[in-house]
């Protein structure tokens, strides 16, 4: 079920996204009397799984969910209608009119989608305003994995800085240190001030991984149990709260996660404080090592959480500068890709990584705060100087413009068969990785 909610939040923010993007170079074209002949959501070859026909203009929903297209009189598009283009151009073309109506025609998906994502950003604001968990009140500290315990950070850890620069928003650490290619991390570990020095690879090892690099630590408490959970027929029950293990005091979740495994095949004695009354469990660890247990991580329930309300009037500005923020941020991640230190190219992942940052469950704050980057991300890919994107068509039509020259309809044929081939292949490339990632590599 899980993966189902997945997916249908992925086609759902697709869709959204695809509709908003075409509709941005249909407004256009309208706009400027042009011809638009086809409007689909996905691409269509052989057969649409929908279609009617409205005025000049066929509306449809292919079967192929790569993208969507709206289809121009008189352009030399991913249609490759050569045909067409063999014909004197009519008033009604796309080429018959001016470069500067051309230009805003070509840009017209990407505005959309730009602002589609400040809109969002703008209603989150004013429904939800802003929740986050300020770094200096993580007061138990941190939880490492594998690669933050190598790199020298230790559980129990609490974050002072990152390259000596303070970190606001706890959640924005891990981010702050890859877009920032940080070289140092400040603790207090024991009371005592201490600088973490990352490894050189820490960067390139932390893009390429899917679990959380740190996380809050957060005291053991029962938020429910899987099916013939061992701890449940031990006796825990939801809401228990870990008191001492074995005797000895242990508080946190990780420090329980260590004992179950450390522990199979035998049996631990966890003493539990069940509403404010010590009780003593005696719990057999199978040879799993796992105990059935889900730690309940509201954060609400151990931190001072920071919330900031916004007024209608208020949440517009704010939404505004939180897109382009996040612009900035996505244009400093992309320029990774290309870092042969960092390796970014490696992490590049297709349908199935989009996919799988939607939640488990039907989150609307969850979902609305994906679709908005992933808006941004479509925005800001598609404005890229490569034939077959709209940055292919712009690119052109500045060069018109400065030098008063238009490109032949053969350069431009030869450009855009060779714009799709490259597309292809990144396509295939970022899909593949996925494979090797999900399939192979783990």
């Amino acid at each position: 079920m899980e993966i189902i909610i997945k997916i249908l939040q992925f086609l759902l923010s697709l869709s959204l996204l695809i509709i908003l993007h075409e509709m941005g170079h249909f407004f256009f074209a309208k706009i400027f009397k042009t011809r638009v002949e086809k409007f689909y959501l996905f691409f269509n070859p052989w057969f649409s799984l929908f279609k009617f026909k409205k005025g000049e203009t066929e509306y449809g929903v292919g079967w192929l969910p790569l993208g969507g297209y709206v289809k121009i009189s008189g352009m030399i598009d991913e249609s490759m209608d050569l045909e067409q283009m063999k014909q004197p151009p009519q008033p009604y073309e796309f080429r018959s009119k001016s470069s500067w109506q051309r230009l805003c025609i070509m840009l017209g998906g990407v505005i959309v989608n730009f602002i589609f994502a400040l809109v969002i950003y703008t209603a989150m604001l004013y429904v939800w305003g802003e929740n986050y968990l300020p770094t200096k009140n993580a007061k138990y500290g941190i939880v490492v994995d594998s690669l933050a315990y190598n790199a020298g950070l230790r559980n129990g850890d609490k974050i002072l800085s990152v390259d000596k620069k303070e970190v606001d928003n706890f959640q924005q650490i891990v981010y702050n240190i890859i877009l920032n290619e940080a070289k140092t991390v400040q603790v207090l570990r024991d009371s005592q001030k201490i600088n973490v020095e990352l490894p050189d690879n820490f960067i390139h090892s932390l893009i390429n991984k899917k679990q959380d690099l740190i996380i809050p630590r957060v005291p053991f408490l029962i938020a429910d149990f899987t099916k013939n959970s061992a701890g449940k027929k031990a006796g825990l029950e939801k809401g228990d709260r870990l008191f001492a293990i074995n005797g000895t005091k242990a508080v946190f979740f990780d420090e329980f996660k260590t004992q179950v495994i450390t522990h199979k095949n035998d049996t631990l004695h966890l003493t539990i404080d069940r509403k404010g009354q010590a009780v003593d469990i005696l719990a057999i660890v199978p040879e799993t090592g796992i105990l059935g247990i889900a730690q309940d991580y509201d954060l609400s329930k151990f931190f001072e959480l920071k919330h900031i309300k916004y007024s209608f009037l208020e949440s517009i500005p704010e939404g505004i500068s939180k897109g382009f923020t996040k612009l900035i941020e996505y244009i400093r991640q992309f320029k990774l890709i290309f870092s042969s230190k960092v390796k970014g190219y490696e992490s590049v992942g297709g349908f199935m990584s989009i996919g799988s940052i939607f939640s488990g469950e039907w989150d609307w704050v969850s979902f609305w705060s994906i679709t908005a980057i992933l808006s941004i991300m479509l925005a800001f890919l598609n404005v890229l100087p490569i034939p077959g994107l709209d940055g292919g068509h712009v690119f052109f039509l500045l060069y018109e413009m400065i030098t008063g020259r238009k490109p032949s309809d053969k350069f431009l044929e030869y450009a855009q068969i060779a714009g799709l081939i490259i597309l292809m292949a990144l396509l295939l490339y970022a899909n593949l990785n996925d494979v090797y990632r999900f399939f192979i590599k783990h």
